[in-house]
Order: structure tokens, then sequence, then C-alpha cells
């Protein structure tokens, strides 16, 4: 277990040292503050993600903790708010670079403004996601039963999460201020999903699969971006609760690139330890956690909500799958 997460022991006791030396010891804190709040807020993303790993090889499970952090830590937290800002703003690149490094609270301001098209997006996103979940009804095992069995009627049509995802975020363009941006960005993470889950699931059927299910050639492809673009829908909101906490933001940027560094070895120590199979609620407990942030971020649109309450009903919520699971095999072993 220890050397599975060595890298990520060993970035977090170098990002905390490095702040500390850098710019003292309230640094120091924040940074370790901020990898706390990125692990605990993203466990869900964990275990999304240990089920599309479960179906890659070894050398795509490199590449999402190599590349693919890469991704997360300089594009996703890094140079993509700079982007958003830049876009929506109607700022030059190097302008955005300036206040991100030297007027942070301007740049906060500037980020914040894009709140609408962000909680859009990756509301939107988060909340197909869950539905391609709850409505597939092929899936055997069930959590909630008198919640799921009903969804699970509804599903069999590919079309019916995207067109559930289009009528949420119509409702919400109506009754936005800006219902131009809710709808423009809403409906691209509503198809965005759609079409890489379908694209993932075509390729699968083609050639994307060996014998014994792992994604191969372009199926293993589109799964590494649809990890990536999961990774991005998550972090949006973490980016812009982290200026709750500091201004400076290369701290952000570290605190956040080393937690989810975190996240993606935990995410590789559940796919090796069959942790999914093991506990067979938590997948079910982590899209009720998705579905709470998902609806937190549509909330947003209209009123702002504490980030903390969003991340402990999460927590709780999977907390009481792991239980549920628990509870199963106990059951089973005294059978």
């Amino acid at each position: 277990m220890l050397r599975q997460f060595a890298v990520s022991i060993f970035l977090t006791i170098a990002a905390v040292l490095g702040a500390f030396i850098v710019l003292g010891p309230s640094a120091a804190v924040t940074t370790l503050v901020l990898i706390a709040i990125e692990i605990a807020f993203s466990f869900d993303n964990a275990v999304i993600n240990a089920k599309t790993l479960e179906r890659m090889s070894s050398l795509w499970r490199k590449l999402f903790l190599t590349v693919g952090m890469l991704i997360a830590i300089v594009g996703m937290r890094l140079v993509f708010p700079i982007l958003i800002v830049s876009v929506t703003a109607k700022l030059g690149w190097q302008k955005v670079v300036d206040l991100a490094l030297n007027k942070p609270e301007e740049y906060a301001h500037y980020l914040e403004a894009a709140h609408i098209s962000i909680s859009s997006f990756g509301g939107a996103f988060l909340l197909v996601l869950v539905l391609f979940f709850f409505l597939d009804h092929k899936r055997e095992i069930l959590w909630l039963n008198s919640i799921e069995r009903p969804l699970q009627r509804l599903g069999g049509a590919i079309w019916l999460a995207p067109l559930i995802g289009t009528i949420v975020i119509g409702i919400a363009a109506v009754f936005s201020s800006d219902s131009g941006e809710v709808l423009r960005s809403g409906l691209a993470g509503v198809y965005l999903y759609t079409f890489i889950h379908t694209a993932i699931n075509a390729l699968g059927r083609i050639s994307g699969q060996n014998s014994t299910g792992m994604y191969t050639g372009w199926g293993a492809a589109v799964a590494f971006i649809y990890l990536e673009v999961l990774d991005a829908s998550f972090s949006f909101d973490g980016v812009l609760g982290a200026f709750a906490i500091t201004n400076i933001v290369p701290i952000i940027a570290i605190g956040l690139g080393v937690g989810a560094l975190w996240v993606r070895s935990l995410t590789l120590y559940m796919v090796k330890q069959g942790t999914l199979a093991e506990y067979r609620y938590l997948e079910h407990g982590a899209h009720y956690a998705i579905l709470v942030l998902a609806a937190a971020l549509l909330i947003s649109i209209f009123v702002s909500l504490p980030d903390a309450v969003t991340g402990i009903v999460g927590l709780g919520v999977i907390g009481a799958s792991l239980l549920a699971s628990r509870q199963h095999n106990a059951r089973r072993k005294q059978a």
C-alpha cells in the first residue's frame, strides 16, 4: 500500500516544504489544507475513475498517472482557468497571466464572473453521467431499490439521459439572468458527455476491446480522454472554492494538483485491490454523491452554496454505501 502512494507522499512533503521555504508557515498550512480538501471532495471521482480503469491496460493506467496527471495539474488547475478568464473577459493571454500572478483579487473576480458558464457545463456533464448510470436497464446490482428500480424501467434508450439533461438545462436557462450562457454551456456539457459515452461503447463493440473485455486501441484512447474531461468537471468548483482560502494562484495550483495526484493514486489502489467488487454499493454511492454535486453546481447558477455542505453530504452518501456493502458481505458470510 505504501508503495502505491509513495509518489503522492513525496510530492506532498515537497509541496508543503517548498511553500514553507518560499512563502512561510501560513502558505505551508494552506497548501496542506488544499490538498486535503481536494482528496476529500474528489473521492467520488476516484470511484468513477476506478470503474473505467478496471478495463484499461497497465500502459494506459501508467499514462493516467503520468501524462494524465500533467494534464490535471498544469492543464485543468492552472492553464484552463486562465483560458476561461481570457475567453469570457475578452482579455489577452499575457494580461490574464499577469493578473493571476500579480493581481490575484482581480483574477479571482474575473474567474467568479465565469461561474455561470462553469457551473452550467460541469453540472450538466455530471448530471448526464449519473442519468446514464441509473437509467441502465442492464445493471444487475441495485442499492436503493425504491429509487433505482423505477429509473431502470425507464431506461434502455440512449436518447433518454441527454433528453432529460436538455430539459433540466432549458428550465435553468428560463429562470437564469444569463439564459444564453446557461443554454450554451449546459448543452455543451450534456452532449459532450453523451458523445464520449457513445464513442467508448461504439469503439468497444467494433474494435476497442480484447477478449478479456479490456479497452484497447481507440477505445482505450477515448476512455482516457473521458477520464480527463471528467476530472475537469470535478475540478472547476474546487478551483473557484480555493479562492475562499487563498488568492495565491501558484499555491492553489500546487495544492489542488497534489490532491489530484492522491485521488489518482487512490483510483489505481482501488483497481488493484478490487475495491468495487468487494464493496458492491460503493459505485452507487459515488453516483449519488455526483448527483449531489451536479445539483449543487446547477443551483449555484442562482444562489451561492457552501462547498463544505456539498462535500460533506457527498462523503456521507459514500460512507452509507460502504456501510451497506459491509453489511451485505457480513450477511453473505453468515448464510
